[in-house]
């Protein structure tokens, strides 16, 4: 009985998070998009999972120090990965889709395709709790990863689908804007991740608050600057 729980506390924080940036959008997404884009989001972390250690597999033969071998495998073998795989969700599923009409649609579903990256992520951390299911110790990750790694997961891919809108635009620049949102993106995630894991306990802490206070200011003013953009798009 346990495992529909780890379920429904998987999927919960990202659900409260999808509900408060789906209220940023003045002409509402088709829910049958919304859910199709946020379960294509869980699929991805399944090849993320197998590539994530294939690449720590080829680095570990690399015979590194520890401190490197750490820093490659999260800025490349994980966040660059969950990055780009989120990425792909949007490029495949919506950019050439009907529905997509609005620069705004780009961030939104971008954070979505992140939401259900994280949901699965979350029910797999939740699974490996075994069959005991023990409430407090479950909802008391649920809360964690409902303001840590889903917050940021939604945060850092509403970045890149920032400036994946902006090339809309400029398509001059199309290239340049991806690449600098894909970058901004996994450098931001690598460094949370990294600080978690590497640095002095009051840096583990400070470091990943002020990305996600800084990312979620961030994304504030990006959605007022695309709202002002026009209504029509395409790539």
């Amino acid at each position: 009985m346990s495992y529909p729980f780890y379920i429904f506390f998987g999927v919960l924080p990202s659900l409260i998070w999808l509900l408060f940036y789906l209220r940023k959008d003045s002409h509402p997404e088709s829910n049958q998009m919304v859910l199709k884009i946020f379960f294509y989001g869980m699929l991805a972390a399944l090849p993320a999972i197998l590539l994530e250690m294939g690449i720590l597999k080829v680095f570990t033969e690399l015979k590194l120090p520890l401190i490197f071998l750490t820093f490659l495998n999260v800025f490349i073998g994980i966040a660059l990965v969950e990055e780009f795989l989120k990425y792909l969700v949007v490029r495949e599923k919506v950019l050439d889709h009907p529905e997509f009409d609005e620069p705004i649609d780009v961030m939104l579903y971008m954070i979505i395709a992140a939401l259900g990256f994280a949901a699965a992520e979350n029910i797999l951390i939740l699974f490996s709790l075994g069959p005991a299911f023990l409430f407090e110790e479950v909802f008391t990750i649920s809360v964690l990863r409902f303001w840590g790694a889903t917050f940021l997961h939604a945060l850092c891919s509403g970045t890149l689908g920032y400036f994946l809108a902006l090339s809309i635009f400029e398509t001059k620049k199309r290239s340049v804007l991806l690449i600098i949102g894909v970058g901004i993106s996994t450098l931001l995630h690598g460094l949370y991740n990294f600080s978690i894991m590497e640095l002095e306990r009051i840096f583990s802490w400070l470091i990943p608050i002020i990305i996600l206070i800084s990312l979620a200011i961030f994304l504030a003013f990006a959605f007022k600057r695309l709202k002002k953009l026009k209504s029509t798009c395409k790539i």
